[in-house]
């Protein structure tokens, strides 16, 4: 009787084992599949701005990517900050090769698969994952009291209206979870440990490390049933809260821990005062003095000064749109902002990635296809006087960590408003016109200009 009950537990702890492992596989195969459809998404956005070439100097793009995305290297002019976000970023990026291994058990129905294969080199290796993750709960603490307390003028919500709402929200949600799925990864070690220490059948003899031995005592009362389950429960929630955090990502500012990559390669290499000229008015000069030009495919209707919506701007500002972290240093440098004016360069990123958004929507309505929704990024979302504000001076593109453009945003849309609405001031369009009659802003005969020369 005796042997028959055994057999009837083996049996159905083998179907339940299954039954996990089928989960499991279903659980990874969706999450990952809305991942995957999410970026998709994303990615037709950006393809509907104007396509560029930015495939130059890969030595030097290379280089930038070291440097500006993954070495963070602008974060480090204020190195306590920098230090607590660098120790985030890669603490967490190494933390989750962990992931590799959690994915293979969830899949194969196995425990800690690396351990034997790694010996004792295993031990060292998740001590120091340990060890990252205890930086990353610190700073993440931090970080959300550092924002609670509201140190920091830039990143208050209360003088910064693009932050009120989810984007404040934002950045609260992804502290908490990151120290959450800290806390669930200590408490799987820690009741593992336990179960390891009671030769559990199944728990690899990996022993105890270096944070979450600390919580061993929490566990040690409980009965193997109750720490069977305990440890499940922090695995689950482990794996199934990092998937989630991944597809979570893509909605928010954090987007950037993806993007920020091709962001700093595809960045430009030329001086950020340098203005990219427009390829519509080139070929009308050309045409005007006679020379060469190349056959103009564009339908008169589709020819436009600038840009109006975000299918006018080039991708890589849509890019750098998805790729902007909302610190607010490009806003904190801005000397339009600091004397009261409209202009906010964050503001110019988060709304362009609104209608980016906007516009994404439209295409998953409509199967991929776009159609008109009657709104544009110049008036429904950034407004002229907005526009105006900017004296181009560049410190929003120098201070930025990864030196994203607002201004290209900017000066894009303010070259619709003025070529193609002839929306500027009086004074503005006095000049315009001085320089087309007199080849000078002032109102004076061409052959005078250089009588300043004479006294």
């Amino acid at each position: 009787m005796t042997a028959l009950r055994e057999k009837d537990s083996a049996k159905h702890s083998s179907i339940m084992h299954i039954f996990l492992q089928v989960l499991f596989i279903l659980v990874l195969s969706g999450l990952g599949y809305l991942v995957a459809q999410r970026f998709k998404l994303i990615i037709a956005t950006i393809q509907l701005a104007k396509s560029i070439e930015l495939q130059d100097r890969p030595a030097d793009r290379w280089k930038r990517v070291l440097l500006l995305a993954f070495g963070q290297k602008k974060m480090f002019q204020k190195p306590l900050v920098g230090i607590f976000h660098f120790l985030i970023y890669i603490g967490f990026v190494l933390i989750n090769i962990e992931i590799l291994e959690i994915v293979i058990d969830g899949i194969l129905g196995t425990h800690r698969v690396f351990a034997p294969y790694l010996g004792s080199f295993y031990s060292i290796l998740l001590n120091f994952f340990e060890l990252l993750s205890f930086g990353v709960f610190i700073a993440c603490v931090v970080f959300f009291l550092r924002r609670g307390l509201g140190q920091v003028q830039r990143l208050r919500s209360d003088s910064h209206r693009e932050l009120k709402g989810f984007p404040i929200k934002d950045a609260y949600i992804i502290l908490a979870i990151e120290c959450i799925l800290m806390l669930a990864l200590w408490t799987m070690n820690a009741s593992d440990a336990v179960l390891q220490a009671r030769q559990i059948e199944h728990f690899e003899p990996v022993g105890a490390f270096v944070v979450s031995e600390h919580f061993i005592p929490l566990f040690t009362q409980f009965s193997t049933p109750t720490l069977l389950i305990i440890e499940r429960v922090a695995w689950w929630f482990h794996i199934v809260g990092i998937l989630s955090f991944a597809l979570y990502v893509t909605y928010s500012k954090h987007l950037h821990i993806f993007f920020a990559f091709p962001a700093a390669y595809f960045s430009s290499l030329e001086p950020h005062s340098k203005m990219s000229p427009m390829p519509s008015v080139t070929h009308e000069v050309k045409l005007m003095l006679g020379q060469p030009v190349e056959e103009n495919t564009t339908s008169p209707d589709q020819l436009r000064f600038g840009a109006k919506d975000v299918m006018d701007l080039n991708w890589k500002n849509a890019l750098d749109a998805y790729s902007c972290t909302e610190c607010g240093r490009c806003t904190e440098q801005c000397p339009a902002n600091q004397t009261g004016r409209a202009l906010s360069p964050r503001k110019i990123m988060m709304d362009t990635r609104d209608r980016l958004e906007e516009v994404g929507s439209v295409l998953s309505k409509n199967k991929g296809q776009w159609v008109d929704d009657g709104k544009s990024l110049l008036g429904d979302y950034i407004s002229a006087e907005e526009l105006r504000a900017c004296t181009t001076c560049q410190a929003c593109v120098e201070a930025c960590p990864m030196e994203l453009s607002p201004l290209n945003i900017i000066l894009a849309l303010r070259r619709y408003q003025i070529m193609e609405q002839s929306d500027a001031p009086a004074a503005w369009n006095s000049m315009f016109s001085n320089i087309e009659t007199n080849q000078a802003p002032w109102k004076f005969n061409p052959g005078d200009r250089l009588n300043w020369a004479k006294s």
